[in-house]
């Protein structure tokens, strides 16, 4: 598991409001374009593996976690807001789950098989072009930053840095929550978070109990922050900006995924002995 980074020299304070500054414009693909509106939508995104070395036990431990998660994903965010779902495949090239994000309360998982290399780059490139009002994130409410959920057991078969590269010029992932899972001995840390930005918001799996543990702790967690309306106030309670707003939400995932790591340490949970 990660080790927590220290805290940002120039702490903030969160403060729930009544008006949004996490709302994106209708019309076009600034984040920082807010309006206030009566219902708001969040699209979780799920960034996932399946190339030949997840076969097995990995990918059945990964559905069966999945369909325990998509009900305790049913009661997050708050009642103004329309929570959906949009799952991403990568192993010898990509694949969605569903041709479009799918609302939770009709989302049904369907189970994963494993299979291929790892095509990483060419996941976050397609991860890019579907975060756009003109595709995934087309909702007639104004919306959330997304929350994006990298899962790999391994190291990229292609270039995840050119795919990286394009993938960080787009607005909607820049100002989005971003958390990832290492599974495995061989699941590189380092690399997950470059995508992260932060290794506060990257985890470990050695084991299916394990498994079933970070998936829940960093889903339901980035769920519930992603979801939160709020500002920010300095020392001196003077507004901040709202690039602001999004770097104390990724502040907050981190540390937040941390003490819950932390704590499931400390309770010295009986892990099963790893794949």
């Amino acid at each position: 598991m990660s080790k927590n980074s220290k805290d940002n020299k120039n702490d903030v304070k969160p403060a729930a409001v009544d008006n949004d500054l996490d709302l994106f414009d209708d019309f076009d693909d600034d984040p920082l374009s807010a309006t206030s509106v009566s219902r708001k939508s969040l699209v979780i995104f799920f960034v996932i593996d399946t190339s030949g070395s997840m076969k097995g036990t990995k990918i059945g431990e990964l559905n069966t976690v999945m369909e325990e998660l998509i009900p305790e994903i049913r009661r997050v965010g708050e009642a103004d807001t329309e929570v959906k779902v949009a799952v991403l495949t990568f192993s010898t090239g990509v694949k969605w789950m569903y041709s479009e994000p799918v609302a939770i309360e009709d989302f049904e998982w369907s189970r994963l098989s494993a299979s291929g290399v790892t095509s990483m780059g060419e996941a976050f490139k397609e991860l890019s072009l579907r975060m756009s009002r003109n595709s995934f994130l087309n909702s007639p409410s104004l919306s959330f930053a997304p929350v994006i959920f990298l899962m790999t057991d391994g190291y990229p078969s292609d270039d995840y840095k050119e795919g990286l590269k394009v993938l960080s010029a787009n607005s909607w992932y820049k100002f989005g929550l971003k958390a990832a899972l290492g599974i495995g001995n061989e699941a590189n840390d380092e690399m997950l978070a470059e995508f992260t930005g932060t290794p506060d918001t990257v985890v470990h799996a050695y084991s299916g109990n394990q498994l079933a543990q970070m998936i829940k702790i960093v889903a339901v967690t980035a769920s519930q922050i992603g979801s939160k309306s709020m500002t920010l106030a300095d020392q001196n309670d003077a507004e901040l900006s709202d690039e602001d707003v999004y770097a104390s939400k990724q502040k907050m995932l981190g540390q937040q995924i941390q003490e819950l790591v932390n704590k499931n340490d400390s309770d010295d949970i009986s892990f099963d002995s790893g794949w």
